[in-house]
């Protein structure tokens, strides 16, 4: 069944008789066309010896199909301009191309092809474990990485969802044929699957085309088991003399992806570290000048959410940077923002949004969010609208609910030297 859900966004939607959905916006000014094919299953479903085989899996489809070579998946996607990528989160595996208009075809046979035809030849996966074991290393070289990895997995210790979307050393060194096929079977299924189209395209036409290829998927649960995490507030000091810096995250717990609060919430983001004019930036990097990198983000999934802070800092200044982002928590909790911050954030925010909506393939993007977490779509109205009705209060509210020094979060990497703090110092 295809039903029309906006006028201002021209998004249809259609769900094969297996169960994969199908979610298309028309751009007609345009003459591209952004697909994606996504599981709605990431690393967070990944137990015990399966860590990292979701993102294993997603470099492997690339390393041949029943139909194509992997140089024959580079070139089909070159050959006509288009682009062709993957990637995978804590709660998604995303594999999308963006192509003209007249190439959509080609582009839906090559993402069903790589969606449901992998080979997972022994071969390919023993030099994809190199690959993929030279990539944790990289990422083991870069001390923000490490630390974000460090903080995340005592944040929500115990549970996947804590656990590296690389998978470790040891788990990515006993991947197999039969564990990947056996995860593939179960992850990839009809249920799991949504593809979103968004350009010049007809909905018609790519309920067709996805139809072709996908009808012959065998309907079957999909269902993985999945707990709600709980947060922790872990206090981290760890010492590495070869670092230059210290580096510093600071977090709390904070709203899932679609609580009615979401848009005070990136306000308050936006306020505290969001960019340039953020009280962060200002405070700690323009008047005091104790780091170069500030900023705060959002890390928001289903059914749980972490506000996030890094600085990168002198270990003569690490105790004093702590101090000025605790300052700032305890300054939004007790007094609202200024009407003035209030607006600048607003337009921020509303710039950063649409801004980031003109492409195909952040249309394409959105509406796999909207589905996979909204069940419903958004307008662009309906989005300003939520943003410019945003208080003062509901900023100072959420401030008041997760600022709590009992929920801090704290973790340090680098030369510490006689860098002294403890939990007293994160009272706010």
């Amino acid at each position: 069944m295809v039903q029309a859900l906006t006028t201002t966004r021209e998004i249809q939607r259609a769900t094969l008789p297996n169960g994969v959905r199908l979610v298309t916006e028309s751009m007609p000014y345009v003459r591209s066309v952004s697909l994606g094919v996504w599981i709605g299953s990431g690393s967070r479903i990944e137990h015990g010896p399966e860590n990292g085989i979701s993102h294993f899996i997603e470099h492997m489809v690339f390393k041949g199909t029943k139909h194509r070579s992997a140089e024959d998946i580079a070139r089909s996607v070159d050959s006509v301009g288009g682009g062709l990528d993957a990637f995978t989160s804590k709660e998604l595996v995303s594999f999308n191309t963006k192509v003209l208009d007249e190439h959509l075809p080609l582009a839906s046979d090559i993402l069903a092809d790589l969606v449901l035809n992998p080979l997972f030849r022994e071969e390919d996966i023993e030099k994809e474990k190199g690959v993929i074991l030279e990539e944790i290393k990289m990422e083991a070289d870069q001390p923000e990485f490490v630390l974000h990895e460090t903080f995340i997995s005592n944040f929500w210790k115990g549970h996947s969802l804590g656990k590296p979307i690389l998978g470790t050393k040891e788990t990515v060194k006993k991947f197999g044929r039969n564990s990947l096929c056996e995860y593939f079977s179960r992850v990839y299924a009809p249920k799991n699957i949504l593809i979103t189209a968004a350009g010049n395209l007809n909905h018609d036409k790519i309920v067709e085309l996805i139809g072709e290829k996908f009808s012959g998927l065998e309907a079957r649960d999909g269902s993985v088991a999945d707990t709600v995490p709980k947060t922790y507030a872990p206090f981290i000091l760890k010492k590495k003399e070869s670092l230059e810096q210290v580096h510093i995250t600071i977090g709390v717990p904070a709203y899932p992806l679609a609580h009615k609060l979401r848009f005070p919430l990136y306000i308050l983001n936006t306020v505290l570290g969001g960019g340039m004019s953020s009280r962060l930036f200002q405070n700690i990097r323009e008047k005091q000048g104790l780091a170069y990198a500030v900023y705060s983000e959002l890390n928001l999934f289903r059914d749980t959410g972490c506000f996030m802070i890094y600085a990168g800092t002198a270990h003569e200044t690490a105790t004093r940077v702590v101090n000025s982002v605790v300052e700032e928590f305890r300054k939004l909790k007790q007094e609202l923002i200024g009407e003035d911050e209030l607006r600048r954030a607003k337009e921020n925010f509303k710039g950063s949004l649409m801004l980031s909506l003109e492409s195909t393939s952040s249309r394409m993007s959105n509406l796999a969010r909207q589905e996979l977490y909204f069940d419903k779509f958004l307008t662009l109205d309906e989005m300003l609208s939520s943003i410019e009705a945003v208080t003062r209060e509901e900023v100072q509210q959420i401030a008041q609910e997760f600022f709590r020094s009992e929920s801090i979060a704290l973790a340090m990497l680098g030369r510490l030297g006689n860098v002294k703090l403890t939990r007293k110092d994160l009272e706010c």
